[in-house]
């Protein structure tokens, strides 16, 4: 998705993570910024701070500096990061301070009388002069739980409160951008929503559900277990045992015959090449409803939530178990395509609702109404 920074600003694409806090830019001009593997082709927008009028440096005894993990001063007392992901990506640069612009309504515009748009100055970014590994975009926007974030920034700073939503446009759904908003415009209010707490987290950038039971079909699974919420994981990790008895319980569901997963990842692939293979398979797959602890609501995944074209006519679930190297349970962004998921940190909730995000308004947006 878009944002915009600087003045004049400029629109930068961006994946937003929840399971992180800092906010990043690829920034140096003079750096030569190369594709990672698998990508289409080079970064296609990169920040030149010297080309903005409030562009600023943070320091290395300010508290933002503190506030991030993995910081160090340079000999003119600037605060350095370097940021690793649970991929094995890394990026490092310097921490700088910049006004980003937020669309007050979808449509919103500078200068525009009744949807003008909205101005946050000293938002604390990290200037990237390196980003290695998986990314495909110039930027990163952490929306965690931590006082580094972006939404904690603007819960401080605005009137928005520590509120914000995101609606993911399908992987499927081509110049498709999904949309993210903060303040009053992250309110979830379509039919079905369903609204659990957030946990207390080991870590402060994660969003954290209780799990309480699966259902396929007529065949219920209890297991209670915690669920990390993460827009920049594209799987989603399960308990192996859990995991086990939802295959079986797929694998007999679904008409359509097996095949070997193409890059022996992950454990129930179909082939469904061909119109009459695809129809059968588009019409066995179940949903799976998850039921969430405290308030019993729940959500349900569709077959586009939990399977993934790994390859031409090949499809295969979304889903792996956890393992020692990644030993929490996860709900990633292919499970919560077409939802809109809506935070309130204030209250200490999180929503989920069905919704068609791939004709959501491709825009970052803010509202500052109550």
């Amino acid at each position: 998705m878009a944002i915009n920074l600087g003045t004049p600003p400029i629109r930068v694409l961006a994946i937003v993570d929840t399971g992180s806090n800092l906010v990043w830019v690829k920034c140096d001009p003079r750096t030569r910024w190369t594709a990672a593997a698998g990508s289409s082709g080079p970064s296609s927008v990169v920040f030149n701070p010297s080309s903005s009028s409030t562009f600023g440096r943070v320091g290395c005894n300010s508290a933002a500096c503190h506030a991030l993990s993995g910081t160090s001063c340079d000999a003119s007392s600037n605060c350095h990061y370097l940021r690793s992901y649970g991929d094995g990506s890394k990026t490092s640069g310097l921490l700088s301070t910049e006004t980003f612009t937020f669309d007050s309504v979808p449509g919103g515009c500078t200068g525009c009388r009744e949807h003008p748009n909205v101005q946050v100055p000293k938002v604390n970014f990290g200037c990237a002069t390196s980003a290695n590994g998986t990314f495909v975009v110039d930027a990163i926007v952490g929306l965690g739980a931590g006082k580094s974030s972006l939404v904690a920034q603007l819960g401080a700073d605005t009137t928005f409160g520590r509120r914000f939503s995101y609606c993911l446009a399908p992987y499927s759904s081509k110049n498709a951008s999904s949309l993210l908003n903060f303040g009053a415009r992250a309110a979830v209010t379509e039919p079905g929503a369903a609204t659990t707490p957030l946990l207390r987290s080991h870590v402060d950038a994660y969003y954290t559900i209780e799990l309480e039971s699966v259902r396929i079909g007529n065949a219920t699974f209890q297991h209670l277990s915690p669920v990390i919420v993460d827009s920049g994981t594209p799987l989603t990790f399960l308990d192996k045992g859990l995991l086990d008895t939802m295959v079986t319980e797929l694998t007999r569901l679904i008409i359509v015959s097996k095949v070997p997963s193409p890059e022996k990842l992950l454990q129930l692939c179909y082939n469904v090449r061909g119109m009459v293979r695809r129809h059968s398979f588009d019409e066995s797959v179940p949903d799976v409803t998850l039921y969430l602890a405290v308030f019993g609501e729940a959500v349900t995944l569709k077959a586009e939530n939990m399977f993934v074209e790994v390859q031409k006519g090949i499809m295969c679930l979304a889903m792996t178990p956890v393992t020692e190297k990644q030993p929490w349970s996860i709900l990633g962004n292919i499970a919560q395509q077409n939802m809109h998921v809506g935070y309130d940190l204030d209250k200490g909730t999180v929503t989920f609702a069905p919704a068609d995000c791939a004709s959501s308004y491709n825009s970052l947006s803010a509202s500052d109404s109550s």
